[in-house]
């Protein structure tokens, strides 16, 4: 059975209406994202992800007014059906006078304006994209929208429940390694006792009931696990409502065989009884 070909998004609208932002959310829930690119090469690119990712990878271009005449070239594609895939036209937009301000912000002249006023350069690319914002199947105002509000809108109208998860990884670690530059939140395990010193359980690792009995059956670290994982739990929530979908906790050891090991395994466990897409993961496991 031949797989369901992917969404095509092809993103463009106003200059500093969001499509970098857009663009970014889309990456995050899974689509090849490719920035700037000029319509009559659409084809080209979902030709080399159909070959490369197969054709069930969704995709994102941004197209923006710097493509000029290319516009009617995207619309017969997007018309004739040229790609064999759905396709979305999504359209991007704010009043003048909130573009005008976030482009000072930024500090970057328009496109358009050549050697008169930024109005009057997103004026003219308004009369540019006249006929494409006609054509839009989704037309987002992002007037009155912060980022993270516009993430949550493109996340709604492009995310697949799955893609909209927040993903977790605990990723334990030896200190004598040193903590993870990509870590959300680091935990030290080294106020529990070391298997290290037990002799029948040092070859051993945290991954091995033993080992996990061993650690997790201490006092202490189920006063630790009772209390830390409500606390993750809470930020996770908050983190997916700031539009942060992905989070990094560390548990730390000395080594990073035996005591954190075993607690990002348990943690991993607790986090995805309560619904998250968690998984564990041990970087430094078999350098000793």
């Amino acid at each position: 059975m031949e797989p369901t070909p992917g969404e095509l998004v092809i993103v463009t609208g106003m200059t500093g209406a969001g499509r970098s932002t857009a663009a970014k959310e889309l990456e995050d829930l899974g689509f090849f994202v490719v920035d700037n690119l000029p319509p009559t090469l659409v084809r080209d690119v979902v030709r080399l992800v159909d070959d490369s990712r197969g054709v069930a990878e969704p995709i994102a271009v941004v197209v923006d007014v710097r493509s000029g005449s290319f516009f009617a070239s995207l619309q017969a594609n997007r018309h004739q059906g040229v790609t064999g895939r759905p396709t979305t036209l999504l359209f991007l937009e704010a009043t003048d006078d909130v573009l005008v301000r976030r482009q000072e912000a930024a500090r970057r002249p328009h496109p358009l304006q050549g050697s008169g006023r930024l109005l009057h350069g997103l004026q003219r690319e308004r009369e540019v994209l006249a006929e494409v914002r006609a054509d839009a199947d989704v037309i987002i105002d992002t007037t009155n929208l912060n980022v993270h509000q516009l993430t949550d809108r493109i996340g709604e109208q492009f995310g697949s429940p799955e893609a909209l998860k927040l993903k977790v990884t605990v990723v334990s670690f030896g200190f004598k390694y040193g903590i993870p530059v990509d870590a959300d939140f680091v935990a030290d395990m080294r106020f529990l006792p070391n298997p290290h010193w037990v002799p029948e359980l040092r070859p051993r690792t945290g991954r091995d009931e033993e080992v996990a009995d061993y650690v997790k059956q201490r006092p202490a670290a189920q006063t630790f696990l009772d209390q830390y994982v409500p606390v993750l739990e809470n930020v996770a929530s908050g983190y997916l409502t700031e539009g942060k979908r992905f989070m990094t906790i560390a548990i730390g050891c000395t080594g990073g065989k035996h005591r954190s090991v075993a607690m990002s395994e348990e943690i991993a466990a607790r986090l995805r009884e309560h619904g998250f897409d968690t998984q564990a993961s041990h970087r430094d496991l078999g350098r000793e």
